[in-house]
């Protein structure tokens, strides 16, 4: 009866999922599951167009939070050495080269638990120089007040990154320095003040099956839901407690988790994100049939390495898929 009643919803824009919902959602037939997630797709978007976004490190290492799969946490010794802030310039030109790539959006990282009062005048700085370059403009800085938010709106910020990384049951077992309520609470700054959020989780970190499909109802159930849910494959970090999860998550699980954001979510960016050196050509393919339409595109992220671009494209030109252009990519909060 729930597999029926399912199947008339398919499809619609919800926020009142339930968790036996989404579990039988996600664990039905691998062929059901990714036949509808390609419909609600194709409801949706061009299934031959991905966005493509490039990940830039503004300020490496130090962090003082303990997030267990993190290099740059200062409460780890990961071999990464602490950086201070990137200039201005040199950011507008890792900006330039990544456009002439065909990325059209940076997203701009820092190691901080919440930006300091010295350097967000740069960011906001940065944030003005890339949009002059007709790209889009995303940060991931930690929490932020409401003045900080507000500064960020001003500046034409387009998108937050805020990732909840895994369910509240699961996140205790993962971070200690600061709570889940503490990013939903940021989370709902930013879209009060009209900044499109991008949120997403961390797949390989020892949760159970159940703590998927709870992150996924999180997102899901959200007033509004999340412009863009990048789905991580852990990348496990030398010195980091989860260091020895290396290869304990099965591709076809990461699909599902793909395919099920699609359907939970039918006008939002489901993004590949980190792990995708762990993922065959094969496996990303099955990724874009099954509703991900969103990519980091250069061969490193904050820390970790990912595919090269010309691999990319390569495999785009494989699958007929088409990067998304920087002029239809902008839109408005």
């Amino acid at each position: 009866m729930l597999e029926a009643a399912l199947q008339k919803k398919i499809g619609e824009t919800r926020h009142d999922w339930t968790l036996e919902e989404i579990r039988a959602l996600m664990d039905q037939p691998f062929n059901d599951l990714m036949f509808q997630a390609q419909t609600v797709h194709r409801a949706n978007f061009n299934p031959n167009v991905v966005q493509t976004s490039t990940l830039v490190n503004i300020k490496s290492g130090g962090c003082a939070e303990d997030c267990s799969y993190c290099s740059q946490s200062a409460r780890y010794d990961t071999g990464l050495e602490k950086e201070k802030m990137m200039a201005v310039q040199e950011v507008v030109d890792k900006a330039i080269a990544a456009k002439e790539k065909g990325a059209t959006r940076l997203c701009m990282g820092a190691a901080w638990r919440n930006p300091n009062k010295k350097d967000f005048p740069m960011v906001l700085d940065m944030v003005k120089m890339v949009k002059g370059l007709g790209m889009e403009t995303c940060l991931t800085l930690g929490m932020l007040d409401d003045e900080q938010v507000a500064m960020l709106k001003d500046a034409g910020l387009d998108y937050y990154n805020h990732n909840l990384d895994t369910s509240e049951a699961f996140y205790p077992q993962v971070i200690t320095t600061r709570t889940f309520q503490d990013r939903l609470d940021t989370i709902d700054k930013v879209q009060k003040a009209n900044i499109n959020v991008c949120s997403g989780g961390i797949i390989g970190m020892g949760e159970a099956h159940k703590d998927r499909a709870e992150l996924l109802k999180t997102f899901a159930n959200m007033h509004h839901h999340p412009s863009s849910v990048p789905i991580n494959l852990l990348v496990p970090v030398e010195g980091t407690p989860l260091a020895h999860m290396r290869g304990k998550t099965d591709s076809f699980e990461f699909i599902r988790v793909i395919a099920t954001a699609r359907i939970l979510m039918p006008q939002t960016y489901v993004r590949l994100s980190a792990g995708r050196m762990e993922l065959s050509d094969e496996a990303q393919a099955l990724c874009f049939l099954g509703g991900a339409n969103s990519i980091f595109y250069g061969d490193k992220l904050l820390t970790t390495d990912n595919p090269e671009s010309d691999h990319d494209a390569m495999l785009f030109a494989k699958l007929g898929i088409n990067m998304q252009v920087a002029e239809t990519a902008i839109k408005s909060a």
